[in-house]
C-alpha cells in the first residue's frame, strides 16, 4: 500500500513535487515545516493507529499548530478487522492541525486488494496533484 501511494506522489503526470519518505519514528517537526502536503499511512493496532504514528502527532503537534493549518492531507489504514479507532484518532489530530483532507481516506481490513493497492495509487496522485503549482 506505501509502494502505491509513492508510486502515485511520484507518476510522471506529477510535477514540480518533491516526495520525501519519512518513517514516523523519524519525521520531524522541521520535516512538517518544510513540506507543503502531507500523506500518511498506518496499520490499525489494537483498534488504534500505531504508535509510531501516534508518537509523530505528539512530536510535532504543537511547533506546527499555528504554521501548517490548512495545509492539504491524506491517509490510509489498514487494520486486521477493524479501522474505526484509528480513522477516529487521525480526524481528531488533523482536525485539531487545521489540516485539510485532500481526498478521500483509504481504509483497509483483511488482506489489500488490487482495488486497494490502486486506491492507495489514487491517494497518492491526487494529494501530489493538488500541490501542482
Amino acid at each position: 500500500m506505501f509502494e502505491a501511494l509513492v508510486t502515485g506522489a511520484t507518476a510522471p503526470e506529477i510535477e514540480g513535487v518533491r516526495v520525501v519518505r519519512r518513517a514516523a519514528l523519524a519525521a520531524t517537526a522541521s520535516d512538517v515545516l518544510a513540506a507543503d502536503g502531507y500523506l500518511l499511512g498506518t496499520p490499525a493496532n489494537l483498534g488504534y493507529m500505531s504508535g509510531a504514528l501516534k508518537h509523530f502527532f505528539d512530536q510535532v503537534y504543537y511547533p506546527c499548530l499555528d504554521e501548517t493549518r490548512g495545509r492539504p492531507f491524506g491517509y490510509y489504514v489498514h487494520g486486521g478487522n477493524d479501522v474505526t479507532g484509528a480513522v477516529r484518532g487521525i480526524e481528531a489530530i488533523t482536525t485539531g492541525l487545521g489540516w485539510r483532507r485532500a481526498a478521500e481516506a483509504v481504509t483497509v481490513t483483511g488482506e489489500p486488494g488490487k482495488a486497494d493497492v490502486e486506491a492507495c495509487w489514487e491517494l497518492g496522485a491526487t494529494v501530489a496533484a493538488g500541490l501542482m503549482g
